[in-house]
């Protein structure tokens, strides 16, 4: 990503964890905010999956992350998140061909953990608050961007 796209995505960040939170970022999370458990792999992360598996978890985490970015209804961040999804949009798509293609390939079964994971974010998004799932969002993104995606594009530096 170019450092414009970078500073877009730092943008959207700063903004979303200021609108979302009590005081500026001051003080007790606002209301619907405080998360029971990650929604995102975090310490396992990705590098615990099969490589084939690696994109169908990041198309997952993408597919999430779009969701919730389309329902904020804040009109003052509509401007500050165009580019960011935007550029996410693409990512899945791109990310989407990929999948598509590897499945129809070779396809092969999800691992227990990936399978595990993936329920937990189908329920997750039935059973936490729009806020929670905001929260959890904002937290992973930068998590998504650098860490997620490298890990798919180059699975040998994901170790």
């Amino acid at each position: 990503m170019s450092p414009w796209e970078i500073q877009a995505f730092k943008e959207a960040r700063d903004n979303l964890g200021h609108a979302s939170s009590v005081g500026g970022g001051k003080g007790p999370p606002a209301e619907g905010l405080l998360v029971e458990l990650p929604l995102f792999p975090g310490a396992w992360g990705l590098q615990k999956l099969q490589v084939w598996e690696c994109p169908a978890a990041l198309q997952a985490e993408l597919t999430l992350t779009l969701e919730v970015l389309d329902n904020i209804t804040n009109l003052a961040l509509e401007d500050i998140l165009k580019q960011p999804l935007h550029m996410l949009r693409h990512i899945r798509s791109q990310l989407w061909a990929c999948v598509t293609h590897s499945a129809l390939s070779a396809p092969r079964p999800h691992s227990r953990l990936l399978s595990q994971w993936l329920q937990w974010l189908k329920q997750a998004t039935k059973k936490e608050s729009p806020g929670c799932l905001q929260a959890s969002v904002i937290s992973n993104l930068f998590c998504l961007l650098t860490w997620d995606l490298r890990c798919v594009a180059r699975p040998d530096q994901c170790a």
